[in-house]
């Protein structure tokens, strides 16, 4: 079912040996470029073009009540709502325990205090089409209600009736969502981003999706804040060895892969052993599997299995690939995560399958996907929140910075910031 690369022999960069697929190309962003367009230029109408011709229905009211996701709270089946239930209480309480802000800072006469404030409308994008997301409706909406942002607006695909999936608006209500809309894809992007008669202009847009949604968060970038993560199509790199049951490998590279197309799911090993057992249970799970084309499409574009000399290479390609999940499902796993450098989330051991993170953990699960682990992190309460800085010096200590500040301002050619000093120290020297 994978696609095997043999890299025991490889010397040089890494990078040069391990296939990318392209994500974006120039098809899609220009098909993305022009629906933003159309959407910023003619709001609403646009709106309802776009979801009548990509979801095959047509809508008057974009917008959903309110009191429809809490009906749909009370109409999904007891167990359902006790597990979202217990999934926001942990997504909650994992929030809250952020460190709380640093105390004042006082050096030299200065007292420099960090204020964090949030924004006051928050757009979370929650994807739909091949599968229902409730844990994904947690996942946005939650961080920003902790950090504290006046209205969480949810945009979601309408379903083929028009309407939205109870689960879905039953974990609006848990997640106390201000706002909902039927509107999908680049386009409700697009409606966050500049705002159109029935959907208000947002300050941050967050969630995954598609190919599609992804680059269209890249395009309104500048407009609105757009956490650093590409927060695209699933990825998962599994490293594996022989003391781990190999269905738990196995059925961790099927769950990414279950997502849909254009995902990447690898599994990285040191045992020839391993890797035939991993394969072969694999095709077994795929064979059965209820959602089969989504599994089997993801793996003939993006599936491979490697083969290397030792864990520390093992981590040197995880670390190439920069995975969304990265699941060290081997041996005494905690003595590689030293050696993590890019990863969205790391799993621990054959008992903390990346599932736990996806559903109930608390932790987001809007994770960095195509290499943006690098540099960009999970979805978080700091994605929310603007740092402020509030500077204070007494008059002492600006008389002893001033002949910097002179110095710094004359070197940069900038003689009003010299007079803004040199006014003062005037000023001192007249009050004695």
């Amino acid at each position: 079912m994978l696609h095997v690369l043999d890299l025991r022999q490889a010397t040089g960069d890494l990078r040069q040996l391990l296939p990318r697929p392209d994500l974006a190309g120039e098809g899609p962003i220009a098909e993305v470029r022009a629906i933003v367009a159309e959407v910023r230029a003619h709001g609403d109408a646009a709106l309802r073009e776009y979801t009548r011709r990509f979801d095959g229905v047509d809508l008057d009211d974009l917008s959903v009540p309110l009191e429809h996701a809490e009906m749909a709270l009370e109409r999904i089946p007891p167990e359902l709502r006790e597990a979202l239930t217990y999934a926001r209480d942990n997504i909650d309480a994992f929030h809250r325990q952020r460190s709380e802000p640093r105390s004042a800072f006082r050096r030299h006469g200065f007292t420099i205090q960090a204020l964090e404030i949030p924004v006051e409308r928050a757009g979370v994008y929650v994807p739909g089409g091949r599968a229902r997301y409730p844990s994904s409706v947690l996942m946005t909406a939650i961080p920003p209600k902790v950090a504290g942002v006046g209205a969480v607006v949810l945009c979601v695909p309408p379903g083929p009736d028009g309407r939205l999936p109870d689960e879905l608006l039953a974990a609006a209500a848990l997640a106390d969502v201000d706002e909902i809309y039927r509107v999908g894809g680049p386009q409700a992007i697009a409606a966050m981003a500049y705002g159109t008669k029935s959907v208000r202009k947002v300050d941050v847009v967050v969630g995954a999706g598609s190919r599609w949604v992804s680059l269209a968060k890249q395009e309104v970038r500048g407009v609105v804040g757009v956490p650093a993560a590409f927060a695209g199509p699933s990825e998962v790199v599994v490293v594996a060895d022989d003391t781990v049951p190999s269905v738990c490998a196995a059925v961790d590279v099927v769950v990414q892969a279950e997502h849909g197309p254009h995902g990447l799911c690898w599994l990285v090993t040191w045992s020839e052993l391993a890797l035939k057992e991993i394969n072969r249970a694999i095709g077994e799970l795929v064979a059965s599997a209820p959602r089969r084309a989504e599994i089997e499409s993801t793996l003939s574009g993006g599936g491979y299995a490697v083969l290397v000399n030792g864990p520390e290479q093992a981590i040197a390609v995880s670390n190439e690939i920069a995975p969304e999940h990265l699941e060290l499902c081997c041996e005494a796993p905690e003595r590689l995560v030293p050696l993590v450098r890019h990863a969205g989330a790391v799993f621990l051991g054959p008992w903390s399958p990346a599932s736990l993170g996806d559903y109930v953990a608390g932790p987001s699960h809007v994770l960095p996907t195509f290499r943006s682990a690098r540099f960009s992190s999970v979805l978080g309460v700091e994605d929310f929140l603007r740092r402020v800085h509030v500077i204070e010096a007494t008059e002492d200590a600006l008389m002893a910075a001033a002949p910097h500040v002179r110095a710094i301002a004359r070197a940069e050619g900038l003689d009003a910031h010299a007079r803004s000093v040199q006014v003062r120290e005037e000023l001192h020297a007249e009050r004695g």
